[in-house]
């Protein structure tokens, strides 16, 4: 079709269906779908490896249902020169609640204003906008339960948009190779297992959240914490880069409840609830941008964390001595995720066990989880941290020994992690150094639990002591 396309400008947003931005600019005119990989505007947050990864076969995924125009730069100043070259009459695209995305916005607001372009931005990558749940006076929530209820009673979604009839622009406009972008590793490729495990794109997504009805929610609540079992949805990855929206897996759920008769209803809900954690966690870094870079209680500024390099070098390669810790933090190096529960006790043990500040934690994660949302990693690792809003308590310190004998007591997480751990019998797997012969090539506990457990008390006691009533 010719005359002036639309510019549909993608972000996390990589999916047809559900897309308000997509379908509004396909039923106005020819739609010119352009993807632009901005590493200037997120500064030390632009995207990691594993999240490079996953980046290039969501997109590569995309091209085959979506005719898509590649460019590399400065968001504002790419969407202008593709303006310019395509005569563009509009630009249509999703929110973003990066810290960076309102300035962005705002350019390209007035990029339009320049131009004579309409301009139009959509919701989507959440249930609600940050700007509609709050509470009785008007402030935004800071406790995850009260934000939860006012979700719930705020209303169901609207029902998904299916995927629009689109016409695409015939017009001549260069774009990049995704191959030239070189978002895979070469060698050595610590991405080999990644392939077999994870379906990146839209079709992967709804594969997955189908598998998930039929395999996964009966038994989410009672089993999501046991690391070994397959209760997980396997979601986070598909939800964080847009591939599926939150509205489509809530509704998904919804059906599957009421068609169960009632039977789901409880483990459904459990989900949903999940669902609004990531929610709240977007929540919080709309109105706290600072959320990723400073703690979210002012007082943590002066908390005294630990430089210890070698002490993090161990926990980051799965050498910690405490084996459901070390199997966590190998199998986020082998798979690009983490279990929630593992991931919430190899935190716990950086930050209380090391005093290593959650920054640290934050950062690794940030280069090696393939669904790392800047969100939820800055708002779970405060959690943990105690730093953040509706943190954990600062005297939940998790003994990795109990946690691994609670949540994995047959062993079989850890052993699949930890072949050198295979021999040991149960009641020692979580605590090989009690084994009449340890075992060779696994590292003592570089950490004593007692001491650790004690000395991040004082710490916190101390700063609790220090701040202003």
């Amino acid at each position: 079709m010719s005359g002036a396309p639309i510019i549909v400008w993608l972000r996390q947003d990589l999916r047809l269906a559900d897309h308000a931005a997509l379908s509004a600019a396909a039923a106005a005119g020819p739609v010119l779908a352009l993807y632009i990989l901005d590493d200037e505007s997120p500064g030390r947050w632009r995207w990691g490896g594993a999240s490079r990864w996953w980046l290039h076969h969501s997109l590569h995924a995309l091209q085959q249902a979506l005719p898509l125009v590649l460019r590399r730069g400065r968001a504002e100043h790419v969407l202008e020169a593709v303006a310019a070259e395509s005569g563009a009459q509009a630009i249509c695209f999703s929110r973003d609640y990066a810290p960076w995305a309102p300035a962005q916005d705002m350019a390209v607001k007035a990029l339009c204003d320049r131009r004579g372009m309409a301009c139009h931005r959509f919701g989507g990558a959440l249930l609600h906008e940050p700007e509609t749940i709050r509470t009785g006076s008007g402030a935004p929530y800071q406790v995850y339960t009260p934000f939860s209820r006012a979700c719930f009673a705020a209303g169901e979604p609207k029902p998904a948009r299916p995927a629009p009839a689109i016409t695409t622009w015939e017009g001549e406009i260069a774009s990049d190779r995704l191959s030239d972008w070189a978002l895979l590793p070469t060698r050595p490729n610590w991405a080999a297992g990644f392939a077999p495990l994870w379906t990146p794109g839209e079709a992967g997504a709804q594969a997955q959240l189908s598998r998930f009805l039929e395999t996964g929610l009966a038994s989410y609540a009672d089993q999501r914490d046991q690391p070994s079992g397959s209760a997980s949805s396997r979601l986070s990855p598909h939800l964080h880069w847009g591939e599926i929206s939150p509205a489509q897996c809530w509704r998904a759920v919804r059906h599957a409840m009421a068609a169960a008769g009632g039977r789901l209803d409880q483990t459904g809900q459990k989900f949903l609830q999940e669902l609004l954690w990531r929610e709240f966690s977007s929540h919080l870094l709309h109105h706290w941008p600072h959320l990723p870079e400073r703690p979210f209680k002012p007082e943590f500024a002066g908390f005294p964390w630990a430089s210890n390099p070698d002490a993090l070098s161990a926990w980051q390669r799965g050498e910690t001595g405490y084996p459901i810790v070390d199997a966590g933090m190998r199998e986020l190096w082998a798979t690009g995720v983490m279990h929630n529960r593992v991931r919430m006790v190899a935190a716990s043990f950086l930050t209380k066990h090391l005093l290593i500040a959650w920054q640290a934690g934050a950062a690794w994660f940030w280069d090696t989880l393939v669904d790392a949302d800047l969100a939820s990693n800055a708002a779970s690792w405060q959690w943990v941290a105690g730093s953040g809003a509706d943190a954990a308590p600062y005297f939940r310190i998790f003994n990795p020994v109990l946690q691994g004998e609670k949540f994995d007591p047959e062993g079989v997480y850890v052993r699949r992690w930890l072949p050198e751990l295979a021999g040991l019998g149960n009641h020692v797997i979580h605590q090989p150094w009690m084994a009449p012969a340890p075992p060779r090539g696994y590292p003592k506990p570089i950490a004593d639990h007692r001491f650790a457990r004690a000395r991040a008390l004082q710490a916190y006691q101390q700063l609790r002591s220090a701040s202003p009533v």
